[in-house]
């Protein structure tokens, strides 16, 4: 709580009192200059200084002799200066050679001004830190962090660990270091911080915060450095119950209002699977159970469908657009492209149409007049199962009695976008939300992501798809594959050619895509070559695909657009060129192109040596498993959360100290203990949310 201010007894304005919720400026050293930088760290409170956490922690408590000193590693160490020039090419450089005994240590400065050239003269002793790296004639260290003295013994080590802090431009670790410790000292007065926090357990969030922003000269190096200190475990806690505690309130705004009740979701599945050439899996009518009990309910469905490439996700929404329909209701799917929105249209009508029921596409590539006839539709109420991309939910498409809205690709549809859609229901009241997940999620990561929706997982594939046999094969054997490629194709299979590229533009990976195309052609005159990629206009790269999937042309190059895309069931070769770029998840997206029909199928990963050791990781598990789950978890433990999920959809990216697949064991008893908080602890549920995550309604912005 606020300190607040004391009454001047003679009557003189005086400073109000520090606290945590000070704008950062009071604090010294918080100039004008500093202000804008920590700002751009999103600090500016002292409490939100408190809790800025560091990233990792540099042992600086002795110095490494010169000799000693190994590549790679960071290190503390001393020398005599010996040697300080300025030298210019290619670019102005400062060189500093400081020595000690026979060993000796080159320093490179390349952004310096004269007053730290003056001062680092021959004879002075230099401190540096830094990583340590093997330079053209011995180790160096590039822009070490140093100090210098004209005696050794004037030179001060650290007693502790120093916690190293994300930083921005116009900041420096020791500045940081010096506003965190005042941000300290007032937390110290603040009793708010002491107190015990229900479930959590000890140490109390205060004395957590001193003993990582502070490890003592006792603390456990080791475990501050894995993160397993009881305090970092603590504060770890805390974190995830805040992140828990928000996305709960965000589900309790979006079920502010009823939801249509739809009592036979099963019964039409039933229906629905009698007019299908195969059968449901036992893992897609234990979700359909899991879907038709929430769409019982009066109040809106929240549900998370995951499944892999390929498990029948798509016809799982279908029974509950159908129970909709049924009932009198509309239901809504969108896709994240127009290409897939046509896929999903195509299924719909082949399903529906034999059971009496019609399937509008809204596109964008309707023809006004067209365009125009379909909102009528929608609005009127005649069109009852509508398929689109993103645009089917803006304000200009007016819905009768919108019942259930299916998502698929969850990424591009967050909880803003969820909490918008309260307002398409029919009479004040909210549709279903059933949003399909495109790449799979470990469960309890996914739980994490995703706390404001429940989740289901269809775990089992159906019988009769053909495995994908993967082979990674290094470019020095690309005629090889050229020759197998074209005798398949000459033999009446399909294939894809995938074009990766490192730089992230539409234009270069359009023109690689092309000149590959060339290139193709040449080597295999006897094919037809279709190509694709993200520069085509929609029309093109929809009769592209239309002529592979037709079997006009027998190979397609693409870039990577075709991750998600239409089922060719005839195509079961895929080809990824430069496969050691991309990462597992989007890998495995690419080969659950194949694999559809009856042929058998095969995914070759052609790579470039040399390659990096999670390159050579990532296609080993390639090769090893088909599992979509596996592969997500070892993406996950390969790359991290950030980059298997794309952009931040909640606040997984946001995390301060958690990390979702290392904490993992800890969230099922925090998701508990967030809804016993919301019940009785109401105050300090909105005090840690506003700690850790701020306000409920920016952090579903995010």
């Amino acid at each position: 709580m606020p300190v607040g201010s004391k009454a001047n007894p003679r009557g003189r304005s005086s400073r109000p009192a520090v606290d945590l919720e000070t704008p950062l400026t009071y604090l010294k050293g918080a100039g004008p200059q500093a202000a804008t930088a920590l700002r751009n760290l999103d600090l500016q409170s002292v409490g939100d200084l408190l809790f800025h956490l560091p990233l990792r922690y540099e042992d600086r408590r002795a110095a490494t002799p010169l000799g000693d000193l190994r590549e790679g590693a960071e290190s503390l160490a001393r020398g005599r200066i010996e040697a300080a020039d300025v030298r210019f090419s290619p670019r102005r450089t400062l060189l500093v050679a400081i020595r000690q005994g026979d060993d000796s240590l080159l320093l490179r400065f390349f952004h310096f001004n004269e007053a730290q050239r003056a001062n680092l003269r021959v004879g002075r002793i230099m401190q540096v830190y830094g990583a340590v790296r093997a330079g053209r004639n011995g180790l160096e260290i590039v822009h070490p962090e140093y100090s210098v003295a004209d005696e050794e013994s004037t030179l001060e080590t650290e007693s502790t660990l120093t916690p190293i802090y994300p930083l921005t431009a116009g900041m420096t670790q020791a500045r940081l270091r010096k506003l965190i410790a005042q941000a300290l000292d007032i937390a110290s007065r603040d009793a708010s911080l002491r107190n015990p926090l229900p479930g959590l357990g000890d140490p109390d969030t205060l004395s957590a915060l001193e003993a990582i922003h502070r490890p003592g000269d006792a603390a456990d190096t080791r475990a501050l450095q894995e993160v397993t200190h009881p305090a970092q475990q603590r504060l770890i806690r805390e974190e995830l119950l805040a992140h828990q505690l928000c996305m709960r309130l965000l589900r309790k705004q979006i079920r502010t209002r009823p939801a249509p009740q739809l009592t036979d979701v099963e019964a039409q599945a039933v229906q629905l699977e009698n007019n299908l050439p195969f059968n449901f899996t036992g893992a897609q009518k234990r979700v359909i159970g899991e879907v038709a009990q929430d769409m019982r309910a009066t109040r809106p469905m929240l549900r998370l469908m995951q499944g892999d490439v390929g498990s029948g996700k798509t016809v799982v929404a279908a029974s509950a657009m159908l129970a909709a329909a049924r009932a009198g209701f509309q239901a809504a799917l969108m896709a994240p492209t127009e290409l897939l929105a046509e896929q999903h249209f195509q299924n719909l009508q082949h399903w529906f149409e034999p059971l009496g029921l019609s399937v509008v596409m809204l596109s964008g590539k309707l023809k006004k007049r067209e365009k125009d006839a379909a909102l009528a539709q929608v609005a009127g109420g005649e069109a009852s199962i509508i398929v689109g991309t993103h645009a089917i939910f803006q304000d200009d498409v007016k819905f009768r009695n919108l019942a259930l809205a299916v998502v698929d690709e969850q990424h591009r549809f967050g909880v803003q976008q969820r909490l918008q859609l309260r307002d398409k229901g029919p009479d004040n009241a909210s549709p279903h939300q059933l949003v399909m997940s495109a790449t799979p999620i470990p469960r309890t990561l996914a739980q994490t992501l995703y706390a404001d929706l429940d989740v289901s997982v269809i775990d089992e594939l159906p019988p009769g798809r053909t495995p994908i046999v993967t082979v990674a094969i290094n470019q020095s054997q690309r005629s090889d594959v050229l020759h197998r490629l074209g005798k398949a194709c000459q033999e009446g299979r399909q294939a894809y050619w995938v074009c990766t590229l490192i730089e992230e533009n539409d234009e270069i990976e359009a023109q690689a895509a092309a000149v590959t195309a060339e290139k193709l052609q040449e080597a295999l005159p006897d094919l037809r070559v279709g190509l694709v990629h993200g520069k085509l206009k929609a029309q093109q790269k929809e009769q592209q695909m239309r002529d592979f999937s037709q079997g006009r042309t027998q190979l397609l190059v693409a870039t990577t657009v075709i991750e998600v895309g239409v089922d060719v069931p005839n195509a079961s070769i895929m080809i990824i060129d430069n496969a050691e770029r991309l990462g597992l998840s989007q890998l495995h997206q690419l080969r659950g192109r194949v694999g559809r029909g009856s042929n058998a199928s095969q995914c070759v990963l052609l790579y470039q040596t040399p390659l990096s050791q999670s390159a050579r990781a990532r296609l080993d598990v390639m090769r090893k498993t088909t599992d979509g789950f596996r592969i997500a978890q070892a993406d996950l433990e390969l790359r991290g959360p950030g980059e298997l999920l794309g952009r931040r959809q909640t606040g997984l990216v946001g995390l301060k100290l958690a990390d979702p697949v290392r904490d993992a064991k800890l969230i099922p008893p925090l998701q508990t203990l967030a809804d016993e908080w919301l019940e009785r602890f109401g105050a300090d549920a909105q005090r840690i949310i506003l700690r850790w995550v701020g306000d409920v309604e920016r952090y579903a912005r995010v």
